[in-house]
């Protein structure tokens, strides 16, 4: 691991309930892997959070920016595709835009993390964007990425989440029907 990704915020140390809260308000339930073990549905694998249908799978190790990547990626594709979830979460570029957007914004959902924090850790992770860095990004930049989220429903116009579902008015049930 490189030391500036030492630097970010990990699961084992962000406030759980806020977390799980939160969500919850997407139908997302959050599952713990035991330390050192694979995590099941990690695309990148290491200790970046996994996706297995409407779980977010994480361990103690497992970056916040991270765990709010995965949910956007399941906030932000579409329903056929939140069906078969395993994985692999898809979508194209405009809606990883979307995605990064959409988590900064999440962000400030989480007491003691913030999109500042947020935008830092990504940039210590080394997600790549255009301007050099996420903030640069998120405020001179994302304008199609606000949009694309204004457009699906899951951003209200004056910027605030809708804590809706793309494809779902309601957004808020789970592939189990469960209600949070």
């Amino acid at each position: 691991m490189k030391s500036n990704e030492d630097r970010v915020l990990r699961f084992a140390d962000c406030d759980e309930a806020a977390l799980s809260s939160l969500l919850t308000r997407f139908g997302l339930g959050l599952k713990r892997s035991p330390d050192g073990d694979p995590i099941p549905g990690s695309f990148w694998g290491d200790e970046e959070a996994g996706l297995l249908g409407d779980s977010l799978v994480v361990r103690a190790d497992t970056p916040v920016h991270s765990v709010l990547h995965e949910a956007c990626h399941y906030i932000c594709m579409d329903s056929d595709r939140r069906r078969g979830l395993h994985t692999d979460a898809g979508g194209n570029y405009d809606e990883e835009n979307a995605v990064c957007y959409l988590q900064i914004l999440l962000a400030d959902e989480l007491p003691g993390f913030g999109r500042e924090r947020m935008m830092a850790d990504m940039d210590a992770w080394g997600y790549s964007f255009r301007l050099g860095s996420a903030c640069r990004w998120f405020r001179e930049d994302a304008q199609d990425a606000r949009d694309w989220l204004v457009r699906e429903g899951l951003l209200a116009p004056g910027g605030r989440p809708t804590f809706r579902l793309r494809g779902r008015p309601g957004g808020k049930t789970g592939q189990n029907g469960s209600r949070p």
